[in-house]
């Protein structure tokens, strides 16, 4: 397979300008760019299969770009139903740094074809109002705008000025960019298609039809049951370490259903075609081994946290399934238990009243008979006497405790 063939195989392409002509752009290095807007301090592991592909374009030999929108950022492409959130202008800039610093984990900034890191605020900030109207207003057709599927799911609901204008501005940072860069290629998910072909139109009438540039999106990332992609438990799951820990994020691929994970394995990994078939006959064939999950988790957790990060993610998931969790430090401790429910309790607690506090039991009868069964642990100690009492001073820091039920329910207690 070429490398679009391969982009095919892995459900990469949903739309593209003009297939064969793009094959034969790539057949020589050329620049590719992706945009992120700072609406957040950190992207998500719903921007990830955009960076990897920025990453793969690179590994072929091309050059990317990735313009975060430090002024887009501001107005917000329109989502489907309401108007965004609008942030500050040092909000956007704060959130821009920090993207810049995470993106650099995924694509190199050395060698000929060094990874470009561009902020849109450098021309749309210095940009006044007349020469908006006057360069760029005067290009778009409002008929062919209501036409892009953006704005066209917002008519009914209402869609502001600010929000309309979006693709426009869009449009001025790829002119930008194939103006200072010949940046040819602008790659996006699918929801972006209308803003690309804007892009390419706003070129060609600027540069005249010669210029030859390309639009290539992919398909959005869907969960097989339906539910959204990047989150679990309601949080999304962070590309910030601070954020979303290893053990949370090694975890949240770990526990990838099996319906979804060869198409996770195509699109997230680098492993190869022949790799990747190989975990698909391992999921027919040995489904409770969970081979596919545990490769796509260790590669995935070792890109964005290091190995350092990945090792820590696999001591604590070893720990808290198959050893003792009194090994780990007490901050692999709150990594693990980072879901677990957590009370507030007093110094001098008895167990039972602590157990219904933390909502273990609903009753302190219920606790009684927990605790005479021997179903209760406190900092990995079997505790059988019904007349126990918890010190802040036998915490661990002096700091939380960890009540365990059973073999793998666990609760955090805080002093």
């Amino acid at each position: 397979m070429n490398f679009i063939e391969e982009l095919q195989w892995r459900g990469l392409v949903k739309d593209c300008t003009d297939k064969e002509g793009l094959g034969e752009q790539l057949k020589n290095p050329t620049t590719i760019y992706c945009g992120f807007d700072p609406t957040a301090d950190s992207l998500h592991v719903g921007h990830l299969q955009q960076i990897l592909l920025l990453r793969r374009y690179q590994l072929q030999g091309h050059q990317p770009i990735a313009l975060c929108g430090g002024f887009t950022g501001m107005i917000g492409d329109p989502r489907p139903t309401t108007e965004r959130k609008l942030l500050t202008h040092e909000e956007v800039l704060h959130n821009a740094e920090c993207i810049r610093e995470q993106l650099a984990k995924f694509l190199s900034f050395e060698g000929s074809n060094a990874a470009i890191m561009e902020n849109n605020n450098n021309w749309l900030g210095e940009m006044h109002l007349l020469d908006f109207l006057r360069d760029y207003g005067k290009l778009f057709n409002i008929s062919y705008m209501l036409q892009k599927d953006t704005i066209k799911k917002r008519l009914d609901s209402g869609i502001s000025y600010t929000e309309f204008s979006y693709t426009i501005l869009q449009s001025i940072d790829w002119y930008n960019l194939f103006k200072k860069y010949n940046c040819q290629i602008q790659i996006g998910g699918s929801d972006q298609w209308g803003n690309l072909t804007s892009g390419m139109e706003l070129i060609r009438k600027m540069e005249g039809d010669n210029a030859k540039v390309f639009g290539i999106t992919s398909p959005l990332i869907t969960k097989s049951d339906g539910s959204k992609f990047g989150k679990s438990e309601g949080k999304n799951i962070w590309l910030d370490p601070a954020r979303t820990n290893a053990y949370e994020f090694y975890q949240f691929w770990l526990n990838t259903p099996d319906a979804d994970i060869v198409d996770y394995l195509k699109r997230l990994s680098f492993h190869t075609p022949e790799e990747i078939m190989g975990y698909e006959e391992s999921l027919k064939n040995a489904p409770e081994k969970r081979e596919g999950q545990k490769a796509l988790a260790a590669e995935l957790t070792e890109l964005v946290h290091g190995k350092d990060g990945l090792k820590k993610a696999l001591r604590i998931t070893e720990t808290f399934f198959k050893g003792d969790i009194m090994t780990l430090s007490p901050e692999e401790m709150k990594e693990g238990l980072a879901d677990a429910k957590k009370a507030a309790v007093e110094d001098g607690v008895t167990l039972i009243d602590a157990l219904v506090t933390a909502e273990v039991c609903k009753s302190k009868s219920e606790a009684r008979k927990l605790i005479e069964q021997g179903s209760v642990s406190v900092n990995g100690n079997k505790v059988t006497d019904i007349q126990a009492v918890l010190h802040q001073s036998e915490a661990i820091n002096q700091e939380f405790s960890i009540l365990k039920k059973g073999k793998k329910n666990y609760f955090v207690l805080i002093f």
